[in-house]
Parts: structure tokens; sequence; C-alpha cells
């Protein structure tokens, strides 16, 4: 992969289960909060997987779309765009009705400071969808930060694990979920919770920020010595699904890889690709942020991107200088500082 365009074309390549699926789905599918890091790609797989099966599903994703050219480019592509500020009422209730929801809206970088913003797009926004969106399907966007920290050996959080969020960041997350959770119980909407931890592609990530730190030079922290990752085309996939999946009550899914990957084993794994030594700062504690995806391996199947190969497309990418986001994952943060 040599470019975005290059990239967005792996990413947006639809599955045969997925058209399968969505073949199965009645309605139209809206995308609420289009314009985050997974939105784009998530709305462009559902449209190529609504025309190569020769589904009649429009697309529509939904943001402010206050800068940049995600909306001509959308567009472009056959996904229908609404600019609107959710947290606006008349703009929210001006919204058509749809059957099928993705609810990506959130608010995590910057939460110190503006708790209170954080929790009014988190937490009180939900409350409003959903009376808006009481007779369609919603797969509403979590975190696994709703999970406390479990022992590495103990193969992380499953959806049975009892929640335990640290920091206002995965307070008001768990708080979302609540909200929905009260309006799928008062209407009997079918919804599903999406715990996903952590999505990459070759812009974002753990695995980019490793690799950089490597190839820089710079010290890796170990204190947070193993994370979860998933490649965004493999969790956009498994969200589309996962239409077909909601309940009332909500259906719980975490949604990463099989493993549990040490930092320090990739930072050695990318320092191999650039012939680098890694340098590492602190200890390995017992314990870290890790989810696990059984359950939704069981109902979707295994990723179908590998950890190899996200290392060798990530040690390429940064090899190359391509293009990257400026959207730290700060996975290393123990304390739920954001």
């Amino acid at each position: 992969m040599e470019t975005i365009e290059e990239l967005e074309l792996k990413m947006c390549e639809p599955s045969d289960r997925l058209i399968e699926d969505l073949s199965k789905l009645n309605g139209d599918i809206l995308i609420l909060g289009v314009g985050g890091k997974m939105g784009p790609t998530l709305a462009k797989l559902a449209r190529n997987a609504a025309s190569k099966g020769n589904l009649n599903k429009r697309v529509i994703g939904v943001s402010r779309f206050t800068k940049g050219l995600l909306r001509d480019e959308l567009e472009n592509s056959g996904i229908e765009t609404i600019a609107a500020d959710l947290l606006e009422e008349q703009q929210l209730k001006a919204l058509p009705e749809i059957e099928n929801v993705i609810y990506m809206v959130g608010n995590k970088f910057g939460t110190t400071g503006n708790e209170h913003f954080t929790w009014a797009m988190n937490a009180y926004l939900p409350g409003r969808v959903a009376e808006k969106y009481r007779d369609s399907r919603i797969v509403s966007f979590s975190t696994g930060n709703v999970y406390p920290h479990t022992r590495v050996g103990s193969g992380g959080a499953s959806e049975e694990t009892p929640t335990g969020p640290v920091g206002e960041y995965a307070q008001s997350s768990l708080g979302r979920e609540r909200v929905f959770t009260y309006f799928s119980h008062k209407y009997g909407t079918p919804q599903l919770h999406f715990r996903l931890n952590y999505a990459i592609d070759m812009r974002y990530g753990v695995l980019l920020e490793v690799a950089k730190s490597v190839k820089a030079g710079e010290a890796i922290d170990l204190n947070m010595g193993h994370a979860n990752v998933i490649w965004q085309g493999d969790a956009n996939e498994i969200a589309l699904r996962s239409l077909l999946h909601c309940s009332s009550p909500p259906t719980i899914l975490n949604v990463t890889g099989p493993e549990t990957l040490s930092i320090r084993w990739l930072a050695e794994r990318f320092g191999e690709k650039f012939g680098v030594e890694p340098v590492f700062e602190g200890v390995e504690q017992d314990t870290a942020l890790l989810s696990n995806a059984s359950k939704a391996h069981e109902t979707f199947g295994y990723p179908k991107v590998t950890i190899r190969e996200m290392i060798d497309w990530t040690s390429d990418w940064v090899n190359k200088g391509g293009e990257v986001l400026n959207k730290p994952t700060h996975f290393q943060e123990r304390k739920g500082n954001f």
C-alpha cells in the first residue's frame, strides 16, 4: 500500500459475508458521527457492500463537516451526507427516520478540564438519539475502557466481567451505554454496545506509535505493557454485521484481535524491520487494559488481517513516510486521564 487511496481500497473491500448479512437487513443505514477516524471508511465499506451486492440501500453519514473535504469525498463515493450538530435539538429532530443506525459520536481526548462537554457528548446525547430512533436498530460504539484493568495472564475482560471504568472518559462511556440501555428497556429498541479496543490503520494506532518511537530511537513506556489491536477494516465489517445482532436488552460485544500483545515484543519486531535496537523505559505491570473478544470471533469469525500483516504494513508505511493522523491513542495511560 503506497497511498491513502490504496489503503482505503484495502479497508473498504466488502467480504461475501458482509454482503450476505446486509442483504438480510431491512432498510437504509445511517452513520452518526461519520467524521471520526473510523467513520469515513465504515461508510465507504457499507456503500461498496450495497453496490457489489446490488442491494437497494442508502448509506447516509451525519457530521458537523466544519472543515476539510470529507463531505465531498463521501458524496463522491455515493454516500449521502447531512451536516448537523447533534447537540442542537432541532437539527437532531430534522434527521430522517432510518431503520439502521450506527452511533459513532463521542469525545475522549481533551476531557481533562472539559469534563462537562465529554459527559454531554457521551451520556446526555445518547438519550436524545435513543428517543429519536426508538424504532430503529442501534449499534452504539463504546470502548474497552469501561472495564477495569485485568491481569495480563487472565485473557482480558470478557462481556461477563463487571465494569470498572477508570477516569471521566471511561465513566462517561459507561454512562452512554447505561442511557442507551434505559431507552432500550423503555421502548424495546434493539441495540448492541460495541466495545472496541483498539482499531488501527497505517495512519494511527498502537502499532504506528510503537513503530515511530522505535525508528526515532525514542524510549517506549512499558508501564502499560500489553494491548489488543484489530485492523480497522475488520472492526468496521463487524460493526456493520452487528446490526443483525441487536437485541433488547442490548447485546454487549467486545471487539478486538485475538492476541494479548506485548508492547516489548512489538517494539522488537519493529526494531528488526528498521535495523535498530528499541529503547525502553519503565517496567511491565501485572495488569493492563485488555479485552477478550472470543464472543465476537465465535459470531463473526476471526479477523481477516493478522498481527504479522499489520506489523509488515505499518513498518513499510513508516519507512516510506506515509501520511499519518495526529491522533495518538494514549494507550499507555493507566489513570484514565485523556
